[in-house]
């Protein structure tokens, strides 16, 4: 009788034993076969194209998609030094639009991101970038003068100007955002009320209006969501770029 209740608890331990290594295993086939995960992800906006082509990921065949995506571009800093947007593939880019001589919008806009600034100021993984449509006007000085309040220098916050480009079309065609000369108006430009926020990609993951009460505390948490994609998808080259 001992030796029929030591055989069944050695059998017990097997099968438990047995479950707890396969289970792992088992969970990750479901979930990769059901192609469905517990990790919450940003949406990727602009136009898309599919080519037809696939790679292989987790042991099956994803389609490849190109996105749209924001091409790296030159500006010159409020201090006089040239900045590259996008010119670094493991950081995140908060990008919008202003002027100087805009003392409504464009200074709400600076305002509200100033606090975003302030939560991420020790995470050089996320850059902040206010982007001067009035480029004759708003010279490096004018921008220094007008950011001092905010510290920028302080942050990684850029107060930049002097594109590589013409700003108006960078601005419709890769920012997807409204940007033109006002002719008839008070205001001399007309701009979009909007954040946006670029993965390490260049995509546009998150459009977030000033007017909307809540997006701007929206887009801190969508930050903190993408910086853990990012980290999720590229370990090692977070890891080591540090």
């Amino acid at each position: 009788m001992n030796n029929n209740t030591g055989q069944k608890k050695s059998i017990k331990k097997v099968l438990i034993l047995a479950v707890i290594l396969l289970l792992p295993g088992f969970l990750y086939y479901v979930l990769n076969k059901s192609g469905s995960n517990s990790y919450a992800s940003l949406p990727i906006f602009g136009k898309k194209e599919v080519p037809g082509t696939t790679h292989r990921k987790w042991g099956r065949d994803i389609p490849d998609t190109i996105y749209h995506t924001v091409p790296p571009v030159d500006f010159v800093n409020f201090d006089g030094k040239k900045v590259h947007l996008l010119d670094n593939d493991t950081t995140l880019s908060v990008v919008h639009l202003m002027y100087s001589r805009d003392g409504e919008l464009s200074r709400s806009m600076v305002k509200k991101l100033d606090q975003i600034a302030v939560r991420f100021i020790q995470n050089k993984k996320v850059k902040l970038y206010s982007v001067t449509v009035d480029t004759a006007f708003d010279t490096p000085e004018v921008l220094a003068k007008y950011s001092k309040v905010y510290k920028p220098w302080t942050k990684s916050w850029f107060f930049v100007t002097d594109p590589s480009v013409d700003i108006f079309k960078f601005a419709k065609e890769s920012l997807l955002q409204d940007a033109l000369v006002n002719n008839e108006g008070s205001k001399p430009f007309i701009i979009g009320s909007n954040y946006l926020l670029l993965d390490t990609k260049g995509r546009i993951r998150g459009i977030y209006d000033i007017n909307v009460k809540t997006d701007v505390n929206r887009l801190e948490d969508e930050i903190k969501l993408l910086l853990v994609e990012e980290i999720r998808n590229h370990p090692a080259t977070i890891e080591q770029r540090r």
